[in-house]
């Protein structure tokens, strides 16, 4: 049972992490300041440092945070599936999802971010690892007891490498029917590499 004291500090973690996805999705990595995210949040620098007493630990806390309500959404959306081919097509509609909003614009300030700050670098590794492993599970979770295994986790792969190039794609303004087609057309191959895998 969690005490009084547990509630608040979780609630306090939470409006950190959720202001800090916030500020990473509308001025970007290099603009947000650990003042910014206490401002958003409406908390003192001292509760802030108490909860992530570095500004990389805390990024890396809040795209964990993000992912995990995305997998969570996913998860939910369990019963709604539709069986056979149809299943794996929804699942991928439902990854894309997870990969275009939020998440997408967070991770990618965070991945460019990682290019030149060896700290932040360190801590995002493993919840990058923690992501894809999430997906994967969904994959082979979705894919159904038939798929062989190698062709799930190669479809789980490319899944990821196209969605964050189409999420980059996104950000930059590209053209969202070439978007939906080339989600549709890996759906097709998909569905194939999965029914021969």
């Amino acid at each position: 049972m969690t005490t009084p004291r547990q509630e608040r500090s979780e609630r306090t973690r939470e409006r950190l992490l959720d202001a800090t996805v916030a500020c990473l999705i509308e001025i970007g990595y290099a603009r947000t300041s650990m003042q910014e995210v206490c401002t958003r949040a409406e908390l003192s620098r001292g509760a802030q440092l108490h909860h992530f007493p570095t500004k990389a630990g805390l990024m890396a806390a809040a795209i964990a945070h993000l992912t995990r309500k995305q997998t969570e959404r996913v998860l939910a959306a369990e019963s709604t599936l539709p069986a056979g081919a149809d299943r794996i097509d929804a699942l991928l509609d439902l990854m894309w999802e997870g990969f275009s909003g939020p998440l997408a614009k967070a991770s990618i300030e965070l991945w460019v971010a990682c290019a030149n700050d060896p700290e932040l670098r360190e801590v995002m590794l493993p919840v990058e690892r923690g992501l894809a492993h999430a997906t994967l599970e969904l994959c082979r979770k979705y894919a159904g007891a038939d798929a062989g295994q190698k062709a799930v986790e190669t479809i789980g792969w490319l899944t990821i490498d196209l969605h964050r190039g189409l999420a980059v794609d996104e950000m930059l303004g590209g053209d969202p029917k070439r978007r939906k087609h080339l989600l549709d057309t890996w759906k097709t191959m998909a569905r194939a590499a999965i029914a021969d895998g």
